[in-house]
């Protein structure tokens, strides 16, 4: 199975549990007089509509390169992942508003309960896979149903809060959509704040680009490698560097030396990671 059909196929199980969510807690939410289990299953919709988001621009991001997009399609993954964060802006923002005082009933707990197990299994199934797949828009979409699973544990507690502890305490539950709220927004302005550096070439962290410079001087006769550039293009990456070698051996020798660093960096960083090696010679005095 390849990657895009894998992913699809997870992207589908989870998208069947968050329709099959939503539904349900919506009506335990109007019936059980819940405003915390109504906001939790706007979070329910919200994850199915960034399930179909997944399902599109992955598809996208998986074209080869043609002549238009030189480095291939990977950012369509980076462009799903920034509508996921605006998905969780939007529902964040109708859950904190949308907080009413009215007394819930065990229909809206049970809702919560079963809703957390739900996602639970949904979060590590996406994480797991995402992981696998190298799947930046899964790996997000995962965090959706966990921060899904999350807002409905608040619920959970404001729901049977206000159940339990009598008329007085009614007020949890407004008071845990609200937190609800916050939660998503949390997790949305990490996802927003990650796809906005990679769609406007952010370099990789200083550990991972001190990790490139090792591998490159791992390599006897290699030297001093300078304007390192890094970038996400997706689920790749794309690494520029220029070394530093002895200047009178061969362009032959110098060519074999430099694929064998970029064998070296595409077997640590993917298959498809952009590598481009500028030699140069190593420099002889202060005036070269």
């Amino acid at each position: 199975m390849t990657r895009e059909r894998e992913i699809q196929k997870v992207t589908l199980v989870g998208s069947a549990g968050n329709m099959g969510l939503f539904a349900f807690k919506l009506i335990a939410g109007i019936l059980g007089h819940s405003s915390a289990m109504v906001a939790d299953a706007v979070h329910s919709l919200s994850d199915f509509i960034t399930d179909v988001i997944v399902l599109v621009f992955v598809s996208l991001s998986a074209k080869p390169q043609d002549e238009s997009h030189d480095y291939g399609h990977g950012k369509f993954e980076t462009i799903a992942t920034f509508f996921i964060g605006l998905a969780l802006v939007a529902a964040a923002t109708g859950i904190i508003q949308g907080a009413q005082l009215e007394a819930p009933s065990m229909l809206a707990l049970w809702a919560a309960l079963l809703s957390i197990v739900v996602k639970e299994i949904l979060f590590h199934y996406t994480a797991h896979c995402g992981k696998r797949l190298n799947s930046q828009a899964m790996i997000a979409n995962a965090w959706h149903h966990r921060s899904d699973a999350l807002s409905s544990i608040a619920a959970a507690i404001g729901i049977g809060c206000a159940i339990l502890l009598g008329d007085r305490w009614t007020v949890m539950d407004p008071v845990a959509s609200v937190i609800v709220g916050f939660v998503l927004m949390n997790v949305a302005i990490k996802l927003l704040r990650t796809s906005i550096n990679e769609l406007t070439e952010s370099s990789l962290n200083a550990d991972v680009e001190r990790e490139i410079e090792e591998i490159i001087t791992s390599f006897p006769g290699i030297c001093e490698p300078h304007n390192l550039r890094t970038r996400h293009i997706g689920n790749r990456i794309a690494i520029e560097a220029h070394i530093r070698m002895d200047g009178d051996i061969s362009l032959r020798d110098a060519h074999s030396r430099a694929t064998m660093v970029e064998q070296k960096l595409k077997e640590r960083f993917g298959s498809d990671t952009h590598v481009t090696i500028h030699m140069e010679p190593i420099k002889e005095s202060n005036n070269d």
